[in-house]
């Protein structure tokens, strides 16, 4: 077992608070938006085995079949194939999709013979990994994710009152699905500027009057308002409207697949994600969008958002690949043994954990610790009081 020291990423759109009071630190005064664990190169954590501090991606890379456990090593390759986090938003994050692993191989190779830098603000695809992602809620966090259906937007639309959005009306009633959102999304993001942030203002002027109605979306109203203040007149605001308003509480979480617009609005959670960098950008940000690259990504598919809850049995929250799997432990009910064979960390969110390996090994994490278990390592045994979550792959 090995402790880590871990990196914090002081992204603008960050809490200022929220994980500094995690990890039981002054706040900087500035934004700390992302806790990182685990090997990703641009912030590997560190351990310790005697000899000063190491990176944990070098340590991996070293020994792999130790470290990650040999059907880790040869499915994955020598790098732990996650990357855990905690996510602190205190405005929202950019509106935002994935693609899929023959999407990111293909993306890469594009940009690679165009010769875009890796590091240039136009470039979409890092690498050739998908990013696949589940976040769970610490607190309550909101969120949008997938499509409605085309006649819940229009509803929505509709209620606005606002003779911009009538075309979009027409479309979502009138066309199949898939077309339906395909045409609206397409046309709200590639509609000149400043003809659709005026249409965006009307829209978002009536849904902050609807807001504290007993309408049917007064919630959802209030939810594109709120964003509007940080991005008042951003096309994403109109494309949003097409998407499901998520609300989770503590302990819930949502999956996110390839193809699957989404944008983390408020809160914090613990979130895991294959090992990639790859993001298409949609709105609420000023990076870069690529409008035709993006909807050759995007999975214009409706149907509500899935809540996740932790298994009874094993604490896992289910998904539907063999990249990640995060299991949530209550540790006042029952204490847990973590088993062997593959890469895990372990991260305390709440009260403290003493984990023991049958070597005797012994290490205490308080709130907002974390552990590295290597894959060689003898089985250990968690008890204590409070919450323990634990990053590792499908076993």
């Amino acid at each position: 077992m090995d402790r880590l020291t871990n990196t914090v990423r002081p992204y603008a759109w960050g809490s200022t608070t929220a994980i500094p009071g995690l990890l039981g630190e002054e706040p900087t005064g500035g934004p700390q938006a992302e806790l990182w664990m685990g090997a990703h190169p641009g912030a590997p954590s560190r351990i310790d085995r005697g000899a000063g501090p190491v990176s944990l991606a070098d340590v991996i890379a070293a020994d792999p079949v130790a470290e990650l456990g040999a059907p880790c090593a040869d499915r994955f390759g020598p790098r732990l194939p996650f990357l855990f986090k905690v996510l602190a938003a205190a405005e929202p994050l950019s509106l935002q999709v994935h693609p899929d692993l023959n999407q990111a191989k293909a993306g890469f190779l594009a940009e690679e013979e165009a010769g875009i830098a890796l590091d240039a603000p136009e470039r979409m695809y890092k690498d050739t990994n998908h990013k696949p992602e589940l976040i769970c809620a610490l607190t309550l966090f909101e969120g949008l994710c997938g499509f409605r259906t085309p006649a819940q937007a229009a509803d929505l639309l509709e209620g606005l009152n606002v003779d911009g959005l009538v075309p979009y009306v027409d479309v979502l009633r009138a066309k199949p699905e898939a077309d339906a959102l395909r045409e609206v999304f397409t046309a709200v993001l590639t509609a000149p500027r400043e003809a659709i942030a005026a249409t965006v203002g009307e829209a978002v002027a009536a849904a902050t009057g609807l807001a504290t109605g007993d309408g049917p979306f007064a919630a959802d109203y209030a939810m594109y308002a709120a964003v509007a203040r940080t991005y008042p007149g951003d096309p994403g605001i109109l494309a949003g409207m097409l998407m499901n308003p998520v609300r989770l509480q503590p302990g819930e979480a949502m999956y996110l697949g390839a193809g699957v617009p989404h944008a983390y609005l408020d809160g914090v959670g613990v979130e895991i994600m294959a090992n990639s960098d790859n993001v298409l950008r949609c709105g609420f940000t000023p990076k870069h969008i690529d409008v035709p690259e993006l909807l050759r990504v995007v999975r214009f598919v409706p149907g509500e958002t899935d809540v996740l809850h932790a298994s009874p049995a094993d604490g896992a929250y289910d998904t539907p690949l063999d990249d990640f799997r995060l299991h949530r432990h209550d540790l006042d009910a029952a204490a847990r043994t973590l088993d062997t064979g593959r890469p895990q960390i372990v991260l305390c969110t709440d009260g403290s954990a003493e984990l023991t390996s049958a070597d005797g090994t012994h290490l205490s994490l308080r709130r907002g610790e974390s552990a590295f278990l290597p894959a060689a390592g003898a089985p250990v045994r968690a008890t204590g009081s409070g919450t323990l979550f634990r990053a590792t792959v499908r076993g």
